[in-house]
């Protein structure tokens, strides 16, 4: 089982930059795929990036391609999301989720057995 829990949202501006963080715990982190999510107001939870659990293959839906970077530290068991060039249209709750299954299915929530609480990024134009 693992648990996960993300930090590092806030209230920045267009173009500014944030990073997340999300802990994790539990022995299945290092061998686990890992992603981002995020939901905004009425609407549904969508895929932004993914990791594989070796760090060596990324994934990332084409809004933010070149603006974001996912990575992962597997001896502190953290992923990590860089978000720059934030836009207003970025303004979620972003989840960060765990796939110790490996599926090849990797940008639909159903594919993940593990989610964190989220944490709220807010860009303001």
């Amino acid at each position: 089982q693992v648990q996960l829990v993300e930090s590092g949202g806030g209230l920045v501006q267009a173009g500014d930059s944030l990073r997340l963080s999300c802990a994790a715990s539990g022995r299945t982190f290092s061998s686990s795929n890992m992603a981002w999510f995020r939901q905004a107001p009425g609407k549904e939870r969508e895929f932004v990036a993914r990791i594989n659990w070796g760090a060596s293959g990324t994934y990332y839906r084409d809004s933010v391609k070149g603006r974001f970077t996912i990575s992962r530290d597997n001896a502190k068991n953290t992923l990590y999301l860089q978000m720059n060039s934030l836009r207003p249209e970025d303004t979620a709750v972003y989840y960060c989720a765990a796939d110790p299954r490996l599926r090849s299915v990797f940008s639909t929530a159903s594919a993940y057995d593990y989610w964190g609480q989220g944490t709220q990024v807010t860009v303001s134009s």
